[in-house]
Order: C-alpha cells, then structure tokens, then sequence
C-alpha cells in the first residue's frame, strides 16, 4: 500500500536500497537532511505545498493541481534519462536541471 512515510523507515536494517533520493517539500532545501544508507544522489526539487495555500475551494484545488503538474512533468524528464549513459556527475547535474522544469 503506497503511504507517506518517514526518511527514518529507510534507516531500519531491511529498507531497500535507494540509488536516487529527491526532496520534494518546499521547505526541506534548507533543512539537514539525514545520511541516507548506501549513499543515493540526492537532489531537491522543492514544490509549494499545496495543502498550506489558504483561499476558496477553487484556489486550494488549483495549488493542488499545479503541485501535481509540477511533479509529473519532472518525474516525466527523470524517467527519460539514458541512466546506462551517464555517470553519477551527470545524473546529478541532470537531476538539478529537472527541478528547474514547471
């Protein structure tokens, strides 16, 4: 069952392994973030959380909707990677890039 879960649930013995690592909270580019097992790329792709906009009904669904766009439309880029083709230098720099998309 997919669920929000916390980073503390990939620090138990049995996580999976994670190569890649993205942030996507607005707020978190700006926290520590913990050592992740294995040591995975990580980037930032920091997306206003839509469930703190304050307005009507139509201006929370429209935030929502707009988080949503924004994330398909990276997860889209990230997807299509050549990963056989590049080394993690490139990946990461590839993955900065993505966050930039809208």
């Amino acid at each position: 069952m997919l669920h929000s879960k916390s980073w503390a649930e990939y620090a138990l013995p049995d996580a999976p392994r994670m190569d890649y690592v993205l942030s996507v909270c607005g707020a978190a580019a700006g926290e520590i973030c913990p050592i992740w097992p294995g040591f995975p790329t990580t980037a930032h792709w920091g997306i206003p959380d839509p469930a703190a906009v304050q307005g009507t009904a139509k201006e929370k669904d429209a935030a929502f909707a707009k988080a949503f766009n924004q994330l398909k439309t990276r997860v889209v880029a990230l997807l299509a990677l050549p990963f056989d083709h590049l080394d993690n230098g490139e990946i990461l720099a590839r993955l900065r890039a993505i966050r930039q998309l809208s």
